[in-house]
């Protein structure tokens, strides 16, 4: 397999600045994309990843959806949630019998993916990182964040091991056989995040004016965790245990205090779904993350109505029935007290 270059499908945020990475290690690696300005670009000038210490420039293959290679090997995913079940369709006719698809993505995919590859060619991957495109060919890259990669069926292997020696150049991955403990973790942490995205302010301050909701948010998201047997695994600042319904005040208190000082002094200030609605006015991934979580938590008989109401607002703004605005923070915060 280490004849086979990866192939990074979908160079946003995530895949482009894993992709650059890549390549900076000596690692072979080509793009798939479908934005053609965003190909033009990449292909006339590189792919520019501005980093905190400068500007990081790869001359790397990117390819269309129409004149990608016939086949490939090692797959990164990195498409937005909504188009996990067409990419993943995509790939698998083109997918290598000793290939494999690893989910560089937020959200719970990688049983999409595993229904069209199977779940021996599926690798699973959490992945946090503050990046954001800024414009065809550039990303933003606030920080290296954190990542966790391990086997869909279980376990970790050569192959997990192997990918993240190549991503040695961006970081240290977490080699692990809980990468579902990271991902229900970050999925209570990007609630929290996602719910900033209902005002036109830094992510920092929303967290700390209104830590009713965002208490309220990560405990429903982690009564479904509990209730299907995750053990949650903290990452970065966050500190998943200090959210747990019940969970000591003063901790909890303590933890917001760091995730709130941490965050500010991040260069992302808004959120990846604040800048969908307000800067590329493109659908979220919201609903698909945080749907089947509620359905989940249905099946086990839990309902969320905060996450559900937090749905639905972004569904507003996103269709201009309901604006920004700092008040469906507060009508969140009434509600997680009640």
């Amino acid at each position: 397999m280490q004849d086979s270059p990866y192939t990074v499908v979908g160079a946003g945020a995530i895949g482009g600045t894993l992709a650059a990475h890549l390549d900076a290690q000596g690692v072979a690696v080509q793009l798939v994309d479908s934005d053609a300005a965003h190909i033009a670009a990449i292909r006339e000038s590189g792919l520019q990843i501005q980093t905190p210490s400068g500007v990081m420039v790869s001359r790397i293959p990117v390819f269309g959806l129409d004149d990608a290679p016939a086949e490939l090997g090692r797959v990164l995913l990195a498409v937005k949630s909504q188009a996990t079940e067409s990419a993943s369709a995509w790939i698998a006719d083109r997918l290598r019998e000793d290939g494999y698809v690893a989910s560089m993505q937020n959200g719970l995919n990688e049983a999409i993916i595993a229904a069209h590859v199977g779940a021996a060619r599926t690798v699973s991957a959490f992945v946090d990182l503050f990046a954001d495109v800024l414009e065809p060919g550039v990303i933003q890259d606030g920080g290296s964040g954190a990542m966790a990669l391990g086997e869909y069926s279980g376990g970790t292997s050569e192959r997990i091991r192997q990918l993240a020696q190549d991503l040695r150049h961006w970081g240290t991955p977490t080699i692990t056989d809980n990468v579902d403990g990271f991902l229900w973790s970050k999925l209570g942490f990007g609630a929290m995040l996602t719910a900033t995205s209902l005002a036109d302010a830094d992510m920092s301050d929303l967290i700390d004016r209104h830590r009713p909701a965002m208490n309220a948010l990560a405990a429903e998201i982690f009564d479904v965790a509990e209730a299907e047997g995750i053990r949650l695994e903290g990452f970065d600042a966050f500190d998943p245990q200090s959210y747990l319904r019940g969970a000591n005040p003063q901790r909890n208190e303590e933890a917001t205090d760091n995730l709130v000082k941490w965050l500010s002094t991040q260069s992302k200030t808004r959120s990846g779904i604040w800048r969908d609605i307000v800067v590329r006015k493109r659908p979220t991934e919201v609903r698909t993350q945080y749907e089947p979580v509620i359905e989940i938590g249905a099946r086990h008989g839990l309902r969320l109505p905060l996450v559900e109401g937090l749905v639905a607002l972004i569904r507003q703004i996103e269709t201009g029935s309901t604006a920004m605005d700092e008040e469906h923070l507060t009508a969140l915060d009434r509600k997680a007290k009640l």
